[in-house]
């Protein structure tokens, strides 16, 4: 069987941005879903599955559940396209 996933849209953050934090992501800081990480060095995402690491360059998500995960750049620009810039 084949299939293709179905498009959703979802928000996203480049740690490093010169944009400032979206909303999502500074009520995900407060509330201390996102920290501050040393080993490895960034940020952790307390996620469903366990703590993500992400570092310079790697992108935040906002998931269509308002889930929060990491992605590596050339991911990312694998799977999506941006369809608004930040306002």
């Amino acid at each position: 069987m084949k299939v293709r996933k179905k498009p959703v849209e979802v928000e996203a953050y480049k740690i490093d941005s010169t944009e400032p934090l979206p909303e999502w992501l500074s009520t995900a800081i407060k509330e201390g879903t996102i920290f501050a990480s040393l080993i490895p060095y960034g940020l952790g995402i307390k996620t469903l599955e366990g703590t993500m690491y992400a570092q310079l360059d790697d992108y935040i998500i906002r998931g269509v559940r308002r889930e929060l995960y990491s992605c590596k750049p050339d991911i990312f620009a694998e799977t999506y396209e941006v369809i608004q810039e930040a306002a």
